[in-house]
Order: structure tokens, then C-alpha cells, then sequence
């Protein structure tokens, strides 16, 4: 079932280090994972892969900060990420894999810039019912199509300012909600099978691996340094997928 040469199992096994990693010590480098399964795999099918192990991350974080969630919060985004996993799931089953691969591409470039732009001026988004609906009709929506829905619901959960615990652990309830959700709409769209199952299975040792080394490096690794090496990665990756 699994036909994939050497380089591709090296593509997807970074992918699953970064998974863990990204979980567990820098949530940043989500998007750099997306670009990685997304040139290893079809565009399509590499969202099902990187599902699967983004759940496997989602269960760590979940048990870690299992005690620090604002659900007032959560309860707040609901409707309008809905609104955007819908249109993600109609997107999925009309375009082909071109569109797709491009899309994720594009939507990569826009989250860095929106970043960057952000980093440059220090401007803090709006954290009210209408920066709720929009972030998070555009989280569910990134989620659904590239796995990329972090950076967006990041900028929203900052611009509430909760504590630092109260942040990861609502981030952490919020994508492992989220990511079960998905998974009848993969299933559906025939994205999520038995052989994209198998690949991602034969890759959690590494997510389980890597997130228990997050842990143990978030403390010790300049974040800054690492920050910026996931913002120029991910731009590089982006371009690959668009050109």
C-alpha cells in the first residue's frame, strides 16, 4: 500500500518531528510542517497525513493543560470556525490538487506576512465579536484546507491577553476539537483512507518523540533564533508549492 521512495519517508519523517515539536515547545513551526508534507505527498493527501499526527500532537498538549482553558472563549469562536470548516470541506471537494497545493502555498505567504507585519509594528488585533468571527470563520477555514488555522487563531488568543497557561491550554482544547471535527470530513472526501492512514501511523513514533525533546528544549533553545529559521523555512516552502 505505501509506494513512497527514500527522500519522501525523509520529507514526511522532519514533518513528524516538527509536529511534536510545534505541540509541545514552538507553535510557530505548524506552518513549516505544512510545507513539508505538502511537498512530499499530493496537496490533498498530505492534509489527511499531517491530520492524523496533528491529533497525536493535540493529545499531549490537551494532557498537559487539561486545567487551563477559557471556555468562554472557545464557546465564543464556534459558529463562525464552523462557518469556515464548511467552506474548507466544499473548497477541498471542488478543487484538484494544483488549486490545492497552490492555495496552501499562498495562504502560508499571507499568514508570514500578516506575522511579520505584525512583529514590525507591534499592532494587537481586535478581540471582539466581529475579530471573533473573522478569525475564526478564516481559522476554520485555513484548518480545513492547508492545516494552518495556528498563526491565525495565535493573533486572536494574544489580543485577549490571558495568561500563559490559559493560552496554551484554550490553543490546545481549542485545535483537538477542531481536529477530530475534521476527520469525518476527510473521510468523506475520500482524502482520509487506509493508505494515508498507514503512512501517518508508521510517522507517530516520531511526533511522540519529538514531543517529549519539545518539552526538554524549550527552555534551553534561544526561541528568537528558532523563530526566525521557521519564518524563512516556511517562505521557502511556500514559494516551492507555489511555483
Amino acid at each position: 500500500m505505501i509506494d513512497l521512495d527514500l527522500m519522501t519517508w525523509i520529507l514526511l519523517a522532519c514533518g513528524a518531528l516538527i509536529v511534536g515539536l510545534s505541540k509541545t515547545a514552538v507553535p510557530g513551526a505548524g506552518a513549516l510542517a505544512v510545507a513539508v508534507f505538502a511537498a512530499a505527498l499530493p496537496a490533498r493527501e498530505s492534509t489527511a497525513a499531517l491530520l492524523v499526527l496533528l491529533i497525536v500532537g493535540d493529545l499531549f498538549a490537551v494532557w498537559m493543560y487539561r486545567r487551563d482553558v477559557d471556555w468562554a472563549t472557545l464557546r465564543r469562536l464556534v459558529p463562525a470556525v464552523l462557518v469556515g470548516l464548511l467552506v474548507g470541506a466544499a473548497f477541498l471537494g471542488l478543487a484538484d490538487d494544483a488549486v490545492v497545493r497552490r492555495v496552501i502555498g499562498a495562504i502560508l505567504l499571507a499568514l508570514l506576512g500578516l506575522t511579520l507585519w505584525r512583529r514590525r509594528t507591534a499592532a494587537q488585533p481586535s478581540s471582539g465579536r466581529a475579530a471573533a468571527f473573522g478569525y475564526g470563520w478564516l481559522g476554520g477555514f485555513t484548518t480545513m484546507v492547508a492545516n494552518a488555522g495556528g498563526p491565525v487563531m495565535s493573533m486572536y488568543l494574544l489580543a485577549k491577553q490571558l495568561p500563559v497557561r490559559t493560552f496554551l491550554g484554550t490553543a490546545a482544547w481549542f485545535f483537538f476539537a477542531i481536529n477530530l471535527t475534521k476527520v469525518p470530513f476527510q473521510i468523506g472526501l475520500g482524502l482520509l483512507d487506509a493508505r494515508v492512514a498507514l503512512i501517518a501511523a508508521v510517522l507517530v513514533p516520531g511526533v511522540v518523540l519529538s514531543a517529549f525533546a519539545g518539552r526538554w528544549l524549550a527552555v534551553r533553545i534561544s526561541q528568537r533564533l528558532f523563530d526566525r529559521l521557521v519564518l524563512v523555512l516556511t517562505a521557502v516552502g511556500a514559494v516551492n508549492l507555489l511555483l
